[in-house]
């Protein structure tokens, strides 16, 4: 088992890795009856999807020996207008370190491009990313 669910009424979850222990909150947005004071589920989609980038980045910078500590993604997620009700885009910023040759950074945008997340959205939902090096 990966984590554990448990619904705590309110529209509101709390979320268990079992391995770790950790656990995160989400609520339904202000926009879908919920209190908005975390991450929805639908935040946590498009976030998992820029920490996949950076993680798969992450691994094959290790192996060409370049040091991406301190990147950042920005994340921005569209709902649809249409029924039913989900994502229609995701926009991700990433703010790499200055300095990485070009070489490599062609390496790793296409790394980012061909994380596991990426290839697990659904290919309807457009995927805008900027790489800012």
């Amino acid at each position: 088992m990966t984590s554990k669910v448990t619904y705590l009424g309110e529209l509101r979850t709390t979320n268990k890795h079992i391995k770790s222990g950790n656990t995160y909150i989400t609520d339904a947005p202000i926009d879908n009856h919920g209190k908005g004071e975390a991450f929805s589920p639908t935040d946590t989609v498009a976030t998992g999807f820029a920490s996949c980038m950076l993680t798969v980045m992450g691994i094959k910078a290790a192996q060409m020996d370049v040091n991406l500590e301190g990147a950042t993604a920005e994340v921005a997620k569209v709902m649809s207008q249409e029924l039913p009700r989900r994502i229609s885009e995701i926009h991700v910023t990433l703010h790499l370190p200055k300095g990485i040759e070009e070489k490599a950074q062609k390496i790793l945008t296409h790394t980012a491009h061909t994380c596991p997340v990426h290839y697990s959205l659904h290919p309807d939902i457009k995927k805008e990313i900027t790489f800012n090096w």
